[in-house]
């Protein structure tokens, strides 16, 4: 049963998405980039899987030509300085919405190394959320709002805390609802990866997680990032 209705998939599919994981080297920047790219790839199959919105790493993709050529292929997104693979995922599946699927299958995982400093990762990151508002799919840009509010005012609470103690007790709330409510889901999606023993660090990373996404999110939309030897705003 599972064999033919992997293969009725496969004939009605027009555009794949497929797991991709980051080639841990153990140093602290690898770690970090590992488990945030296992965050991103469980809610990529997730959101793919439930059709809430479509997403994808260009790293592993596939997509037929007929849908390609149906929604003219890169035209109006091709002034976009990146983030071709996610906006014509969305042009498809807008076309397409009952053939673009998520392959969640450990034998079509791809690896890719991480990112080799500090300042080339978040130069991606912030390339990557640049483009939030580009989608025509608004449950990305609201998902993508929603947890930069949410890490914004945990960083808010904690630098408040130092004038009222009472505000103190508001961050240690979120932080621990954020942790709770991630880590049996990254859990999951790390295990799937062969990766699970990198969820021992996942404490100890929140807060630097928080401080990562509000850079991200704020340069993204307000600031320029390098990539490729051009600076980009």
């Amino acid at each position: 049963m599972r064999v033919r209705r992997s293969l009725y998939l496969a004939l009605l599919a027009v555009f794949i998405a497929a797991p991709v994981k980051i080639i841990d080297s153990h140093s602290l920047l690898s770690i970090f980039q590992t488990l945030d790219f296992i965050t991103m790839q469980g809610i990529t199959g997730a959101a793919v899987y439930k059709k809430i919105y479509p997403m994808c790493n260009g790293a592993n993709l596939a997509y037929s030509k007929i849908a390609f050529e149906a929604v003219n292929g890169f035209e109006g997104v091709n002034s976009i300085a990146s983030g071709d693979d996610m906006l014509l995922m969305n042009k498809i599946s807008k076309k397409f919405p009952d053939q673009v699927f998520f392959l969640k299958s450990a034998d079509a995982i791809v690896s890719t190394h991480p990112a080799a400093d500090w300042k080339s990762f978040l130069n991606q990151r912030i390339r990557w959320s640049s483009k939030a508002d580009k989608y025509e799919n608004q449950n990305i840009f609201l998902t993508l709002l929603f947890v930069y509010i949410f890490n914004l005012c945990q960083l808010v609470f904690l630098i408040a805390a130092f004038w009222n103690i009472n505000w103190l007790f508001l961050f240690i709330i979120l932080i621990i609802a954020k942790t709770i409510a991630e880590f049996r889901f990254v859990q999951t999606v790390a295990d799937f990866f062969g990766q699970g023993r990198l969820m021992r660090y996942f404490f100890l990373l929140q807060p630097l997680h928080i401080v990562y996404i509000i850079i991200a999110g704020t340069l993204g939309k307000f600031g320029s990032y390098e990539w490729k030897n051009r600076k980009v705003k």
